[in-house]
């Protein structure tokens, strides 16, 4: 498995309330959860995914954001439907030569499917 060159920035949002006196010790105890930890965990830990499944949770995303039914992208790859779903659901394998044509119908890099 490739490693990725650099981590990517973590968005972070900061939030203020205003709460009267009495109430400081409800509201830090209430947030207090959601404060920053320094562990981290992988996404696909946190998401329930291994690696065989991100090939094609990557190709149903990308379909998803393209608005694609997986009878339109088999249209526009000239691969059987069939086929399609059974890479979504991780029954077949994606090859280079594939990850290429539905990169470039899809409009995304294809090693997001290797």
């Amino acid at each position: 498995m490739l490693g990725h060159a650099r981590k990517r920035p973590t968005e972070v949002v900061e939030l203020l309330f205003r709460v009267q006196a009495d109430k400081v010790d409800a509201a830090r105890n209430a947030v207090a959860p959601f404060e920053v930890k320094e562990a981290t965990i992988p996404w696909r830990e946190a998401l329930g995914v291994t690696d065989d499944e991100v090939p094609g949770r990557a190709l149903r995303g990308s379909r998803f954001r393209e608005g694609l039914t997986q009878k339109e992208l088999s249209s526009l790859t000239g691969v059987p439907q069939r086929h399609i779903s059974e890479m979504e659901n991780g029954k077949r394998s994606i090859s280079k030569a594939m990850a290429k044509r539905l990169g470039e119908a899809l409009k995304v890099g294809y090693k997001v499917f290797l």
